[in-house]
């Protein structure tokens, strides 16, 4: 079974909850960024479309975290990425609780609001040291040797997102799937 995981941006959490409302938690819809794509470009929160990168297995904790770590040149930690839950909106079982089939935290999908110091250091990267980061960032264990060439793409593809989302003041998101 393999893990979906899509990043995005928008304005707030609850532009993402009524998205999501309208999908009943189903993928968001993403555009090109420009706005000229299927959707609304901005996440306008009219459930059309969000500016978002397709990143299978890029979960936000481990696998985003150590691009991040690599960016700031420090070691990973599992609290490099802050992230808050955002869906679903039903209380999140406490420590021990039970977790029946139905409970959508079983289940999923779950999406994530990520700190604006992660969206801040993708954003901040300069261009040139980019090739640097992702030849630390194939290095993780998660990537099993991939070579950095194959990885390049979708580490741009973030980076440009979180530029987009500081320039147009928008936090980002994590839609995660099983």
């Amino acid at each position: 079974m393999g893990v979906l995981t899509d990043y995005f941006r928008a304005p707030d959490a609850a532009v993402v909850v009524r998205a999501l409302e309208l999908t009943g938690g189903g993928r968001p819809d993403f555009d090109d960024g420009t706005g000229s794509g299927s959707g609304a470009g901005s996440g306008s929160g009219s459930g059309s479309g969000f500016d978002g990168v397709a990143a299978k297995r890029v979960d936000p904790a481990i696998v985003l975290g150590r691009l991040v770590a690599a960016v700031r040149r420090e070691e990973w930690q599992p609290d490099t990425v802050a992230e808050s839950p955002v869906w679903p909106t039903t209380p999140q079982p406490g420590p021990g609780g039970p977790v029946g089939e139905d409970d959508p935290w079983a289940s999923g999908p779950w999406v994530t609001e990520l700190g604006d110091a992660v969206r801040d250091t993708l954003a901040g990267v300069p261009d040139e040291r980019v090739p640097e980061v992702v030849g630390q960032w194939a290095l993780a264990q998660e990537w099993n040797g991939a070579d950095p060439s194959d990885l390049l793409p979708l580490a741009e593809e973030l980076i440009g997102l979180a530029r987009r989302a500081r320039a147009a003041g928008e936090r980002l998101y994590c839609w995660i799937c099983l």
